[in-house]
């Protein structure tokens, strides 16, 4: 059962503006049952919103730090800030960031930095904090973290540090396009290590590329919300997820090259797509040097359920998953799963190592005493949860 502590709750949609009350003591909030887990905010489906873009990340004094905006049609551009000084067990709310969605958390010289869109579909913006996340640098201007103007999408995808540099992978939204998915055209960016992050002449932004439609035999429907990941051969990679239209088809992601300077990304068709376990869903890899592999937790979906829709619209199951190249992945272990697909999910998962475990967030549909989630897609739960020891699932 998750223990629901510390829970947001939107009190008001009548002033445009989603104000939370934050309790101090345990509230009397909906109970889940069937998972294991903490409840780290709440909103019921009858507000019309929905928890998005899940991150987590962890300070250099061990404090943990999440964060999660609110979606839907009466929602502002805000992102939420929680910690957590028990390893998870309870979650504080520590800040609010207007004007800023679709955003990853990331540590670096211990400051505590977030980087995603002013909006979605925005401009590309980065933040800076200096206590851990309670306060926050406004990207005013080209100076103060705002790296490009613009429309930009992008989601809680890990930072990558290579070859003196760091880098992470968003996309660019075509301006002629608007189909979702196929709008997106992907790109990298990156900065040198030694430079003000906040000042946008040090970013580097690739060339953006366009959705092709002849991908995969006409099944292609766009790529979005890549990994900045260093490649077994030790290039830069952007492994992005890979919006499938075929009811009932086949997962896959894709490998972008990076150039060594980050100014060119490519793609080649016939190498560049794998089939990966929730390659279709937002995903986040990292590498583990103590077992020499790649680890992500997606949203594999069981042979049982692939006739029922969509890789993209089946979110049920968040496994996890590793890989010695990037090109080949095996299922270790399901870590959440409902056998309801329509109003279950267990999405967006970000994560990170620590130690043996794996600490991670996800964008939680789920049962609440109440309606429930109003679909898979509109969460009304972020949720944390930990793998213990989750090298022992390597078989």
């Amino acid at each position: 059962m998750i223990r629901l502590m510390k829970t947001l709750r939107i009190i008001s949609l009548l002033t445009m503006t989603c104000f939370l009350n934050i309790g101090q003591v345990e509230a009397q909030l909906p109970t889940l049952k069937g998972i294991r887990g903490v409840a780290i905010a709440h909103i019921p489906a009858s507000e019309n919103l929905f928890i998005g873009s899940p991150s987590i990340c962890i300070l250099p004094d061990g404090t943990y730090v999440a964060s999660h905006e609110i979606c839907g049609p009466k929602s502002k551009a805000t992102t939420y800030v929680f910690h957590s000084t028990d390893k998870g067990k309870n979650w504080k709310n520590v800040s609010e960031i207007r004007g800023q969605v679709w955003s990853n958390l990331f540590v670096y010289e211990h400051a505590l930095y977030i980087v995603g869109t002013s909006r979605p579909n925005g401009s590309l913006v980065i933040r800076k904090s200096i206590d851990g996340g309670k306060t926050w640098s406004t990207p005013k201007d080209r100076y103060h973290g705002l790296i490009r103007e613009g429309k930009y999408g992008g989601a809680p995808t890990p930072v990558a540090i290579h070859n003196g540099r760091l880098w992470k992978a968003m996309e660019y939204v075509e301006p002629d396009i608007k189909a979702w998915g196929k709008q997106y055209s992907a790109l990298m960016m990156s900065v040198p290590l030694d430079s003000d992050f906040l000042n946008a002449d040090n970013w580097i932004l690739s060339n953006a590329l366009r959705y092709n439609s002849s991908y995969l035999n006409g099944e292609f429907g766009g790529w979005l919300e890549g990994n900045a990941v260093i490649s077994p051969s030790g290039e830069i990679v952007n492994v992005i997820r890979t919006h499938i239209g075929k009811k009932g088809g086949t997962d896959r992601a894709a490998i972008i090259r990076i150039s060594e300077d980050g100014k060119k990304a490519s793609f080649n068709p016939d190498e560049g797509f794998v089939e990966m376990p929730g390659g279709s869903k937002k995903f986040t890899i990292r590498y583990d040097s103590v077992s020499s592999l790649y680890w992500t937790v997606s949203n594999y979906v069981p042979e049982k359920y692939r006739s029922l829709g969509r890789p993209s619209e089946i979110r049920n199951t968040s496994a996890l998953c590793f890989s010695k190249d990037l090109r080949t992945w095996t299922v270790a272990k399901v870590i959440l799963q409902h056998t309801d697909t329509k109003k279950h999910g267990f999405q967006y998962v970000d994560w990170q190592f620590e130690g043996n475990d794996i600490i991670m967030v996800t964008r939680t549909a789920y049962d609440d005493g109440i309606s429930g989630a109003k679909s898979f897609h509109d969460s009304n739960f972020m949720t944390f949860h930990r793998i213990k020891k989750f090298r022992r699932n390597v078989k």
